[in-house]
């Protein structure tokens, strides 16, 4: 039988904000391609590169399994792979030079590989795989144990042949998710994964995928992975893992992480139906749009299935910017949104994106007074970050001479010209959390009164965020209007 060592390359202690916030997920979809090869016969072991500290572990696992295939197959169910991290890439390029010395045959999948698979040719890697991954290593792999070399007949797919780079047409996605096995979840040490939610929530989560790809076309996200197609698994076939997970390791809440959850007209209803059916009792997390979430009867039905938070990309405050994006949403969208979701009993959580390009002093005013009115239980904060396949990419690219990838994911690095320089942008990201960090406390200093059995332990909890944020955010300000009222030219360099 076949050996194939299977990992990715999200390390992430060198992932410093991730770490210390302390949410891993298992690799969703480097245990469903286990899954599948295992399901055709091959020997499949994993080395999870999550809790690693050195890629340089992995030479144990080569030479106590001396697997003929080590596959690098990145999570695309996971936007922070989606980032292709420098600190990442270089761990990936680190195990693939010593799996290529150690004899494997190299594979590799990832959003960045798909987008530079010449780079990881030439790092080590015999094959990459171009787009959606299982079906084209599935074949890949058969064909090779069959001890063919003819791999041109394979879609979705890049080697060397003659010392030149080559790749086959691209592979169409699939549509039939219920074809797929289970994810292969006894390869993973699940109890290191609950011992970091426990100790630093209080709770366990786990991640489940629904869906493949994201209709919609925001001009600034990539998706080399999924397409700008969208399947769905049943809701049936969802809710028979989530029981059998609920089973085995008894989790207490969910990540859906799909790009948008229960896009296609009914699905959410039926999902509920069987959750109440089945007695399952749970919380859960997902991605959604502004416009969708106008839908009550969609939000009514989420509440019902356990939702209790939803993450938005609201991204700016101005119509002009969202347009810019094509994002297909409007301010007031987002509005009425966040106040149906609180109707349910549902958090409502933004993604909030400043430097798009043309972005203004008043556009970013705008945003803030947004983030204020509406007051989000939960935010992330980002700057725009230009990835290749994207038309924002396109319309930047001449200008990413010096830096084309973040680090690690809290870099915040804008890496093309704007209306403000770099610092900037930090500054805002800054001032904007520190702000917001204080009215969600003032807001619940004003609730606490409401409640006056919760209000001596909450009321003292609430009073010493109000004192560690406003000092922060008094002097993030300050630092903001000071370089507000500098004039930087189109270059972002001072005059």
């Amino acid at each position: 039988m076949d050996n194939i060592l299977f990992t990715h390359s999200y390390f992430m202690r060198y992932d410093p904000k991730q770490w210390a916030t302390g949410q891993p997920y298992p690799p969703l979809a480097t245990i469903g391609a286990a899954a599948l090869l295992r399901e055709h016969g091959f020997g499949v072991s994993l080395f999870d590169t999550m809790f690693v500290e050195n890629p340089d572990e992995v030479i144990a696992r080569l030479e106590s399994e001396r697997p003929q295939f080590f596959v690098v197959y990145d999570d695309g169910f996971n936007y922070l792979t989606k980032m292709c991290l420098t600190n990442m890439r270089d761990a990936a390029y680190r195990m693939i030079g010593l799996a290529h010395r150690q004899g494997c045959i190299v594979i590799v999948s990832s959003s960045d590989s798909t987008d530079h698979y010449r780079e990881y040719l030439a790092k080590g890697a015999d094959f990459v795989l171009l787009g959606e991954g299982e079906q084209t290593l599935l074949e890949l792999t058969t064909t090779i144990r069959q001890g063919h070399d003819d791999f041109s007949g394979i879609p979705g797919l890049a080697w060397m042949q003659a010392g030149v780079p080559v790749r086959s047409p691209a592979r169409k996605v699939m549509k039939d998710l219920n074809s797929l096995p289970m994810p292969a979840w006894d390869l993973v040490d699940i109890g290191s994964y609950r011992d970091i939610w426990v100790r630093h929530h209080g709770y366990f989560s786990l991640n489940v995928g629904t869906t493949r790809g994201c209709p919609f076309k925001c001009n600034w996200c990539a998706k080399p992975i999924y397409g700008n197609r969208y399947n769905a698994r049943s809701p049936e076939h969802v809710v028979r893992e989530i029981k059998w997970l609920k089973e085995k390791y008894n989790f207490d809440h969910l990540w859906m992480c799909d790009d948008i959850f229960g896009l296609k007209p009914g699905w959410v209803n039926e999902f509920a139906d069987l959750v109440e059916k089945e007695g399952l009792r749970f919380k859960f997390k997902i991605q959604s749009r502004a416009d969708l979430l106008l839908q009550e009867n969609y939000v009514e039905a989420l509440a019902r299935a356990g939702c209790d938070d939803i993450w938005m990309g609201a991204e700016s405050g101005s119509q002009k910017i969202l347009d810019a994006m094509d994002k297909g949403t409007t301010v007031e969208q987002i509005a009425g949104a966040t106040r149906l979701l609180r109707q349910y009993g549902i958090h409502p959580s933004f993604f909030i994106q400043f430097g798009y390009p043309g972005e203004t002093k008043e556009d970013i005013a705008m945003t803030i007074r947004m983030i204020k009115r509406l007051l989000p239980d939960n935010m992330g904060i980002s700057v725009s970050y230009p990835l290749p396949g994207t038309v924002f990419y396109d319309r930047v690219k001449d200008q990413l001479t010096e830096k084309t990838n973040w680090t690690d994911s809290n870099e915040l690095q804008l890496m093309f010209r704007n209306t403000y320089p770099p610092e900037f942008y930090k500054k805002l990201h800054r001032y904007v959390h520190k702000t917001y960090r204080w009215h969600i406390a003032v807001r619940d200093f004003r609730q606490g009164f409401g409640r006056p059995g919760r209000w001596v332990g909450q009321g003292l909890r609430t009073v010493a965020s109000m004192v560690r944020y406003l000092p922060d955010a008094i002097i993030a300000g300050w630092w903001l209007r000071k370089m507000q009222k500098t004039t930087y030219g189109a270059t972002g360099a001072t005059k």
